[in-house]
């Protein structure tokens, strides 16, 4: 059913804009609104929310049993593999007088979807991915509340893998152990877990790695309770850390912890990212800090607000966000240290408590 409460938030976003309806494709922003998304694939499928406040749902017939038990039967309109999804939309478009009209669309809509549409002269498009994280920046008491729970139970975790690292087990070891330690708290989890030189690559994909002595593990993880989520990243090491790592990790510590003393209500994202890297230009090592300083989080684990150089919004109250410097060394190590950072009613709350210092297991 529709979560009123954010449908109320989109509606009063739209009317800001100069779209006439906002398509909302399978996705956790679907989840957010409705409180549940079908499987992303091939076939078309979304809900439509008009300025007015109606709203209507089009779907392969495949869904539309399960559509219609979530939202009103009326309102789900179903297409068939033999006819295809245009003539629904077209059908949808001249009811609910879209046809020819300006919608936003999500950013996890099907490309090749939304062309043929529009090149049917059926609808046209733009870009709803800003709209959609507006509706969400600016997190209400509940949702903060849910943020810090989501964060503690991550902060318990990373006290698990402390007794739980050991050579001779491979990444996937511990990516599972984190997956479980969530379980076991009632949530879902998960991350990525780096050994070694494959801490030089930022968003590592793979699991096979086995833990030496003397290597460095980096672990970036989350879950999600009641919506919100979180994410922390913590460097240890194995054995012993070298000269140079514990020096590398030293700068990215220091760079964490400025930017987060750097943040207040009124401050410009890009200010806060230039703090942070130019303690790590100044360093000799900026080349190497690949990234941007951090990514807002909430009902999706990456949304808004950026905090980037390029960024320029102002931080309010009830913004929620990462702070992850990093130095990725290629074919060498990596070290990322990452907090979330929830600008609460009350000030600046760091929402992660593991600590930071140098851990050598």
């Amino acid at each position: 059913m529709i979560n009123k409460k954010y449908f109320d938030r989109l509606v009063r976003e739209m009317k800001k804009t100069d779209c006439e309806a906002v398509l909302v494709a399978p996705s956790q922003e679907l989840k957010f609104l409705i409180g549940h998304s079908p499987s992303a694939g091939a076939r078309f499928e979304g809900l439509f929310v008009l300025r007015d406040g109606q709203y209507f749902h089009i779907c392969p017939l495949l869904s539309e049993e399960e559509m219609g038990e979530i939202l009103e039967p009326a309102l789900v309109h179903g297409w068939s593999d033999g006819e295809g999804y245009l003539a629904t939309v077209e059908a949808c478009a001249r009811k609910y007088d879209l046809y020819a009209k300006t919608i936003a669309v999500n950013q996890f809509a099907r490309a090749f979807h939304i062309l043929e549409i529009a090149e049917k002269g059926i609808m046209q498009f733009q870009s709803g991915k800003n709209l959609m994280e507006e509706m969400r920046i600016i997190k209400d008491e509940e949702e903060m509340e849910n943020l810090r729970v989501a964060s503690s139970y991550a902060d318990e975790v990373f006290s698990e893998l402390l007794t739980f690292i050991e050579p001779g087990m491979t990444e996937k070891d511990i990516k599972q152990k984190i997956q479980d330690a969530f379980s076991k708290k009632g949530v879902q989890g998960g991350g990525l877990v780096a050994v070694g030189p494959n801490a030089s690559m930022p968003h590592y994909n793979r699991d096979d790695r086995v833990i030496k002595e003397k290597d460095l593990v980096l672990m970036d993880f989350g879950c999600s309770y009641k919506g919100m989520m979180s994410d922390i990243t913590r460097t240890v090491f194995v054995g012993e850390v070298s000269k140079k790592q514990r020096q590398v990790y030293e700068i990215v510590k220091n760079a964490n912890e400025a930017a987060i003393e750097a943040i207040a209500v009124g401050k410009r994202a890009c200010d806060i990212d230039k703090v942070a890297r130019d303690i790590i230009e100044n360093a000799g090592y900026g080349d190497y800090f690949l990234s941007r300083l951090g990514h807002g989080i909430g009902y999706v684990g990456h949304e808004a607000p950026d905090i980037k150089g390029s960024n320029t919004r102002r931080l309010e109250t009830g913004m929620a966000f990462s702070i992850e410097p990093g130095i990725y060394l290629p074919k060498d190590f990596g070290v990322r240290i990452e907090d979330i950072v929830l600008m609460g009613p009350a000030g600046v709350e760091v929402l992660n408590s593991a600590p930071k210092e140098i851990i050598v297991l």
